[in-house]
């Protein structure tokens, strides 16, 4: 019954170093002594595991995660649904690991310590909304415009280094009509001189330039829906299309609130505060 009291009154700040695969957390209490140290699976059962482990000990106060917006987004999504403070810690310098080495457990331990502090004093981003679902179509359409960019440059390569027979009807062509015409080649089974495997290369990249100029017309149709479903005034102002409103939600995250000052928003986007101009006397 006595130690049943005292955990009750034990203030819990927990820290998480945050791994693709693992994630190890400290315990500190309100005295910043070192309770436990866990390792979980980077997994929904290690994160019970691991509210299950930190409320062993008493009250969470919050709990400081390193790598919210990468290794860590899962179990700080974990944590925030179930009414826990998580507050985003910066990782360790570069510099500093190599002088000190790499310690799972230490790093940490200096997460709590910096929640107890009053140092870690960042929210992560919500990504559990419009935000989040615009991130990953983004991500997915940057990767496909680099694709068809690499497609249309290795068409023209093809182009410029065919053979007399076949660069004349094409050379001058724009890329989208290059593409229709070199799609629809007619190709040997067995390509064996440079005419018939110049055609054979080029209807490939084709056909693969035009499926990525479909696919990323999929995506556009996509973001530019939920753009304008979850921000339908923003999309309504003259010059906003919909990848700038995108860009701007996902800078903001599903949980614009966090966002305390008019500072914080150049700041979450990885810019410098404006600040107001010196005075010269």
């Amino acid at each position: 019954m006595e130690r049943a009291a005292d955990d009750r009154d034990t203030r819990v700040f927990l820290g998480v170093d945050t791994h693709s695969e693992a994630h190890v957390g400290v315990a500190l209490d309100q005295a910043g002594r070192r309770l436990d140290t866990l390792e979980i699976p980077n997994s929904r059962v290690g994160y019970v595991h691991l509210l299950e482990w930190a409320l062993g000990f008493g009250v969470l106060v919050a709990a400081g995660v390193e790598g919210t917006g990468s290794y860590g987004a899962g179990l700080s999504r974990f944590l925030r649904a179930e009414g826990v403070r998580v507050l985003e810690v910066n990782r360790t310098s570069r510099q500093h690991r190599r002088r000190h080495g790499k310690h799972d457990a230490g790093d940490a331990e200096a997460a709590a310590r910096a929640v107890m502090a009053g140092t870690a004093s960042g929210e992560p981003k919500g990504a559990d909304g419009a935000a989040e679902s615009l991130r990953a179509l983004r991500i997915a359409r940057r990767s496909a415009v680099k694709a068809k960019t690499q497609a249309a440059n290795q068409l023209h390569a093809l182009l410029s280094t065919a053979p007399e027979p076949l660069g004349e009807d094409l050379r001058g062509l724009a890329t989208k009509r290059l593409a229709e015409k070199a799609s629809r080649f007619r190709c040997e089974a067995k390509p064996g001189n440079p005419v018939a495997a110049t055609k054979f290369a080029m209807r490939s990249v084709a056909r693969r330039y035009r499926a990525l100029s479909e696919e990323i017309a999929e995506l556009d149709a996509q973001i530019e829906q939920l753009a304008r479903e979850a921000t339908p005034e923003l999309m309504a102002l003259d010059g906003v299309g919909p990848d700038t409103a995108a860009a701007l939600l996902i800078a903001a995250g599903d949980n614009p609130e966090r966002l305390k000052s008019e500072a914080s928003s150049p700041t979450c986007a990885g810019r410098r505060p404006s600040r107001p101009p010196r005075a010269r006397w």
